[in-house]
């Protein structure tokens, strides 16, 4: 089976079954939260989880939602080389400015840019190079 995003009959079923799953979920979770105990007794359905979490549990996934994306960031900036690393040079692999300018006008090629020319770029204003 190669991997392939172009639609099949599994996936669209699949689909199916998880957009009816999620439904019948959610009809589960309003009817948990807004109906009262005493008619969810009545009925015969006395194992629910008590309505605190109702409310609790969106809000605990929001928070840990935040946190990641928190967590995420930081922990892009703790693995990131600082400049002066040895782990910012290039290697064989690296892709040179090519000798011959492109034409006016063209993409010019791909090629990797030091980390002095990046910092020059984006940090030196035009006040500083006057």
């Amino acid at each position: 089976m190669t991997n392939n995003p172009a639609p099949t009959p599994e996936r669209a079923i699949y689909g199916f079954v998880l957009y009816l799953g999620s439904i019948v979920g959610f009809v589960l979770y309003l009817i948990w939260a807004y109906i009262p105990d005493q008619w969810l007794y009545s009925v015969g359905l006395t194992y629910w989880p008590q309505k605190y979490w109702a409310l609790a549990l969106p809000v605990y996934i929001c928070v840990c939602l935040s946190f990641l994306y928190v967590f995420y960031a930081g922990y892009n900036f703790l693995i990131t080389p600082p400049p002066h690393s040895m782990k910012t040079l290039t290697d064989k692999f690296a892709k040179d400015r090519p000798e011959v300018a492109p034409a006016p006008y063209a993409i010019p090629p791909i090629m990797d840019i030091s980390i002095s020319e990046v910092n020059r770029r984006l940090y030196l204003t035009e006040d500083f190079h006057r």
